[in-house]
């Protein structure tokens, strides 16, 4: 079974290739406050079919670069859409 994840685009410059950040919230483990963490995962996209502000399904697959190790889905929810 492969991962996958649901992100935000916060960069679509590279050609065929986007950054996404998954943002998750864990209690720390000796303070027990609630913070904020965030991974950052650079995607595959075939089509340049997302946009920055995009959440995006994303899929692990073999390595296509020194740090591109997932390919993109589907385009969740447009930022375009979103804004009106």
């Amino acid at each position: 079974m492969k991962k996958r994840l649901t992100g935000v685009v916060t960069s679509d410059k590279g050609d065929k290739t986007l950054r996404v950040e998954i943002e998750r919230r864990y209690r720390h483990s000796m303070y027990g406050k609630i913070v904020r963490g965030r991974t950052v995962c650079y995607v595959h996209d075939e089509g340049n079919l997302a946009h920055e502000g995009d959440v995006v399904e994303i899929i692990e697959c073999r390595p296509r670069s020194k740090t591109k190790r997932w390919d993109l889905v589907q385009v969740v929810e447009s930022a375009a859409e979103a804004t009106g």
